[in-house]
């Protein structure tokens, strides 16, 4: 059993290697189970593929962000019970958001840089669809507690949620260090919170 899990951990760094250096599409099988002295055969009994071995590596990150996203809607749900809409300000909060992708960097950089040719290739959009409906569903919510709200146009929405969104993503693009994206994360959320107030008018 140790020598199963030892092999399962080269894997892991040889994969890890391979998708930063080639990407998912360039990314050879035989290449990895080079790294770690197998054969692809015996590679293969630990992934039954290229897509599978490359969503062992960000799943778990991607899962955890999508949870951070929804625990955050939550606070600001419920801020909206008691009156205070400061909770508003910071939607897509990039502080909170930039400190979970620097403490799983390596998973992040694969998703946002290395994945073309996987599920996780249209990963920007599918996380600026879901800010886009949580911050919907707040503001709706809003509107039930008498809060007026300026009329706004679907389209402009999204298109801001997704700028919001990629935003926080250049960090990882641009090989920001931790320091220089915490300092960019504050740039962010002091930039988009009076961007967010106006475009609603709350």
């Amino acid at each position: 059993m140790r020598n199963k899990d030892y092999h399962h951990t080269a894997i892991i760094e040889a994969a890890t290697a391979e998708f930063m250096e080639y990407g998912f599409k360039d990314a050879s099988m035989r290449r990895i189970a080079n790294a770690v002295g197998m054969s692809a055969a015996g590679l293969y009994k630990h992934f039954a593929s290229k897509e599978e071995m490359f969503s062992a590596l960000v799943e778990p990150s991607y899962q955890g962000l999508l949870s951070l996203f929804g625990s955050e809607a939550g606070e600001q749900a419920k801020a909206v019970g008691t009156g205070d809409l400061s909770g508003f300000e910071s939607v897509g909060d990039a502080k909170l958001a930039m400190t979970y992708i620097y403490d799983h960097l390596e998973a992040f950089q694969l998703i946002v840089c290395k994945s073309q040719g996987t599920k996780y290739e249209g990963f920007l959009h599918d996380i600026a669809v879901l800010e886009e409906k949580t911050t919907l569903s707040f503001m709706e919510t809003l509107k039930t507690q008498g809060v007026p709200i300026k009329e706004f146009r679907f389209p402009e929405l999204h298109l801001l949620t997704t700028a919001n969104i990629n935003a926080v993503f250049q960090a990882v693009e641009h090989g920001f260090t931790r320091e220089e994206a915490m300092h960019y994360a504050d740039t962010l959320d002091s930039f988009f919170s009076l961007a967010w107030r106006e475009f609603f008018g709350y």
